[in-house]
């Protein structure tokens, strides 16, 4: 890994003239600087598509839950599950395919979770019952957990420093737009066809994605790199690593900002559109205007901060605005203002929405950067602890029933002042840059490399 930072799409080796014979060029052959920014962008576009399956796989499918209920003649508990189901299998799938990517390599576990991926969403077109569905679900989310854990260990591979910072920034600009994009994509294809119809278009998408990653993404994680231990091994290095109170400060500290972001994901149809009366297409407007507000301060955060201010400032800066948006937000919610109306309550949302653009990708950055050692594992944990700690908060938001966006705002401010007391108290920025980075305890280097 080059210690300036450099990404390694970037090194281009020059070709062998052989033995000083003067070679004509062929002028129409694009240079290393033009080849460097097709593999740049390649590479960004297929892990991207790789991070938008998680949202397509459980956005696109909102739309047609009472279809699926009517349907299946289920009750709308049980079809529920089929969202949880799939949930829960992105969060476990990932603690298995992070070691197996740090053993055999990235290429082969993402191929196969892909084809996996691929069979069990055909599969979901033709199930009969809800309880089949609910276990293919299951199986859907296993396997989509590849492309997760996957993209962020390749991202390691390739990138160092400030610039995984700003790979991480632009990754954010795809999956940021796929939970925008996923529900209208999926009420389109309602139009003209039932909720099979859904999994349908998902396992075209997955199939397409499956020959993309085939052709080009090549592996990234050289033969020497790799770990040659089993389960033990792997579950050694996963407990290194989390004995790294920093790499764990980090981890913490983005999953529970990931956690206020599920919150508003979860509460925000019924605050804005039930409590302040806002239509479906001021929702949908809404919800499109704090996506773009996310997805361009992460752009600011890539392409303007990263390599100007450090990660540390930019995370804890992030943090601290998600933490005063929370606050505003109860004492708005909870009547301290009397009836503010929605357009302030909007606008707080907004920013902190908008925050998450630093939170998230530093957050990333600044873990994977202690554990070179086991790339796959440390992205394991930390997409784990994302999905798990997100999936705790989403149900404490209707809490308290219909009448009250109390309990969202509740629930932001509570996890956004531990992300913050957890990024204090455990990464403890103000410490040299030399001991941050340092890396985790040689236990767990040892226990990573077998």
């Amino acid at each position: 890994m080059p210690e300036s930072g450099v990404s390694r799409a970037q090194q281009i080796p020059t070709p062998d003239t052989g033995a000083g014979l003067p070679v004509k060029p062929a002028p129409l052959a694009p240079g290393p600087a033009v080849t460097a920014r097709r593999t740049g962008l390649l590479v960004t576009l297929v892990l991207g598509g790789l991070t938008a399956v998680p949202p397509l796989s459980m956005d696109m499918y909102l739309p047609a839950l009472p279809a699926v209920t009517d349907s299946l003649h289920a009750s709308a508990t049980t079809v529920q599950l089929t969202l949880t189901a799939c949930l829960t299998g992105m969060a476990l799938g990932q603690v298995v395919v992070g070691p197996m990517s740090d053993r055999w390599g990235r290429r082969r576990p993402l191929l196969l979770g892909m084809i996996v991926y691929v069979l069990a969403t055909a599969i979901c077109v033709f199930a009969p019952t809800a309880e089949l569905l609910i276990g293919f679900r299951l199986l859907q989310g296993l396997a989509g957990a590849a492309g997760i854990v996957i993209a962020r260990a390749v991202v390691r591979d390739l990138y160092d420093g400030d610039n995984m910072a700003r790979f991480f920034s632009t990754l954010m600009l795809i999956s940021g737009v796929a939970p925008v994009v996923a529900p209208v994509i999926g009420g389109q294809v309602l139009r003209i066809t039932d909720w099979r119809g859904i999994f349908a278009v998902l396992t075209v998408i997955g199939v397409l994605l499956t020959l993309v990653v085939w052709k080009w993404l090549h592996e990234t994680l050289p033969p020497e790199e790799r770990h040659t231990g089993g389960i033990g091994d792997a579950l050694r290095t996963m407990r290194g690593l989390l004995a790294d109170r920093v790499f764990s400060g980090y981890m913490i500290s983005g999953s529970l900002a990931f956690a206020a972001l599920f919150a508003y994901v979860s509460a925000s149809p019924f605050v804005v559109q039930e409590i302040y009366g806002a239509s479906p297409q001021t929702f949908s407007l809404l919800f499109g205007i704090n996506s773009v507000g996310l997805i361009t301060v992460g752009q600011i955060n890539g392409k303007i901060l990263v390599g100007r201010v450090s990660l540390d400032k930019a995370l804890g800066f992030g943090l601290a605005v998600i933490v005063l948006a929370a606050t505003a937000l109860l004492l708005m919610t909870s009547g301290v203002f009397g009836d503010v109306g929605l357009v302030p309550v909007a606008t707080g949302l907004f920013v902190l929405m908008s925050a998450m653009g630093l939170a998230m990708p530093n957050t990333n950055t600044q873990a994977l950067m202690r554990t070179k050692h086991a790339a796959g594992s440390a992205s394991a944990l930390l997409g784990t602890s994302q999905f798990m700690i997100g999936a705790v908060a989403s149900p404490l938001v209707g809490i308290a029933g219909e009448a009250t966006a109390v309990p969202m705002a509740v629930v932001q401010l509570v996890c956004a002042a531990g992300a913050m007391v957890c990024f204090l108290g455990m990464c403890r920025p103000w410490q040299q840059a030399g001991d941050r980075s340092a890396g985790p305890s040689p236990s767990a280097g040892q226990s990573a490399r077998g």
